[in-house]
């Protein structure tokens, strides 16, 4: 019994975080290309939330206002959940048409984006975080992909410009390997993941979206519920900053896990594999096995340890866990930064995984957050 929980704990994670994008990227040449032609001038409404954004409001609307896409129509619906600070005002203050503030009173980022929604009168809606900055050309990519009748949504690319001397050093790996992991489901025509700050959907896709799930992963389920592809972007680049603080890494990943599982529970239906085939097996894989992957590591330990006296493996299987915390526990108590990236690597993925495991812990408790608080993530 033993044996078969070792193989069992460490097989599944291997799986969830190694295993199935390889798999994807094996069998995605088999896949056809799809080259859609050029994309006539759309009408785009933009959709930003806010919860006192003062300090990133300005840069995210001129960043918006200039660039290069000429779109047949632009709409930019500020939302504000709330905001105590002045985001309103300078939003206010562009006196620009094509910009539009919606004051609303703290009723969380969902109900706020989808009272932006109904104010929104373009084909297309764009979503994007108030504290990202677009590169050059982002739009006009993320936006290409529509041309194709089959697509019904798009996601962008996030990187992390200048990662700090702290756990961004591991977080702006990992957007690395999310990429990685997008382009290929997108080439398997199964992008299951999103984020925030950069994401398109046709306007007639948009379902609302309930209270307490991740607003992002919702949008972007509301194509293959309609039976349409979302395409990931790799050229729809978006710059972030990185978060050091372990508290908050522990936070965000702890609240996107808890959403994340609410998500799926709301979107269920997309579990299916005999109704919704590949799409469903990516879900399954990147979504559900991935979240309870963290907690499989303590049984994985003790079995270990039970086995310590079986085969000269399970001793070399031991030392490699037990170094491996021990570097991570170094990482996240060397304050100033001395050791090599390695151990602020492997901190960053202990306290995505305690982070992980103890939001799951909450899921199943019934715990949920509504409200949104920027400024405890970044």
């Amino acid at each position: 019994m033993a044996e078969f929980i070792f193989w069992l704990c460490l097989l599944l994670p291997f799986y969830a975080w190694l295993g199935y994008p390889l798999l994807l990227t094996l069998v995605g040449p088999l896949f056809p290309r799809h080259q859609p032609g050029p994309l006539p001038a759309q009408n785009i409404s933009v959709v930003v939330a806010a919860h006192n954004e003062e300090r990133n409001i300005e840069n995210k609307l001129r960043n918006l206002l200039g660039h290069d896409y000429q779109p047949a129509t632009l709409q930019i619906v500020v939302a504000s959940d709330g905001s105590s600070d002045r985001t309103v005002a300078l939003a206010r203050s562009f006196d620009d048409p094509r910009i539009q503030v919606l004051d609303l009173p703290r009723m969380g980022k969902n109900s706020v984006l989808n009272a932006a929604v109904a104010h929104c009168t373009g084909d297309i809606l764009v979503f994007s975080d108030a504290d990202t900055h677009w590169q050059e050309g982002t739009l006009r990519a993320l936006l290409a992909p529509f041309a194709d009748p089959q697509v019904g949504g798009s996601v962008g690319k996030m990187l992390i410009a200048k990662p700090g001397k702290g756990l961004s050093v591991g977080e702006s790996l990992y957007r690395h390997y999310e990429a990685w992991l997008r382009r290929v489901e997108s080439r398997t025509g199964c992008t299951v993941s999103a984020d925030g700050y950069l994401q398109a959907l046709r306007r007639e896709l948009f379902q609302p979206i309930p209270k307490l799930v991740n607003d992002d992963f919702y949008i972007n389920t509301c194509a293959p519920v309609a039976g349409k592809r979302v395409v990931y972007v790799d050229q729809a680049l978006v710059l972030d900053q990185g978060v050091d603080e372990a508290g908050r890494q522990f936070y965000r990943r702890q609240r996107v896990t808890v959403g994340g599982l609410i998500s799926l529970a709301a979107r269920r239906e997309l579990l299916n594999p005999l109704r919704h085939g590949l799409y469903a097996i990516a879900l399954i894989s990147h979504k559900l096995i991935r979240r309870l992957a963290p907690v499989l590591l303590l049984p994985l330990l003790l079995a270990n340890l039970w086995l310590l006296d079986d085969h000269g493996f399970y001793r070399f299987t031991l030392a490699a866990q037990l170094l491996g915390y021990a570097c991570a526990v170094a990482g996240l108590l060397d304050v100033r930064q001395r050791l090599p990236k390695p151990f602020r690597l492997a901190a960053y993925v202990l306290v995505t995984l305690a982070g992980m495991s103890v939001g799951l812990w909450q899921f199943l408790r019934g715990h949920s957050y509504n409200q949104w608080n920027p400024d405890q993530t970044r």
